[in-house]
């Protein structure tokens, strides 16, 4: 994926915090299950961090996933990008965007953020 790593993510400081499935289950009042089929809806993104699936709290806006995330996620999904790297790269400072992108889509910044995903290859 060019710029993106393609190892595993092994370093938790990308994120302030990092939930868990379990967290996500007490935090939006929902099932597993539910979770799950945010993961497959690409509502949500979850890395595997020594061997647990987790997401970053930067994904989460107060106790629902961040709406503008969806978007961006399908469009790296399309673009080849695993979910591990789709991860990193959301949450990695991008020099074409001046931030990471996912602090520029909490900034109201979405059409920039998915103009440079849909540029990776």
């Amino acid at each position: 994926m060019g710029a993106v790593s393609a190892a595993p993510i092994d370093d938790t400081t990308l994120s302030e915090r990092w939930l868990t499935v379990p967290d996500l289950v007490d935090l939006l009042g929902v099932s597993p299950g539910r979770i799950h089929r945010l993961f497959e809806q690409k509502t949500l993104l979850a890395a595997r961090i020594d061997g647990v699936l987790r997401v970053p709290s930067e994904f989460l806006e107060d106790t629902e996933p961040l709406p503008e995330l969806r978007g961006t996620l399908i469009v790296l999904s399309d673009n080849g990008f695993t979910d591990d790297e789709a991860v990193r790269w959301m949450l990695s400072v991008d020099d074409a965007i001046g931030t990471s992108p996912i602090a520029a889509l909490r900034a109201g910044r979405k059409a920039e953020v998915r103009r440079i995903a849909q540029s990776l290859l």
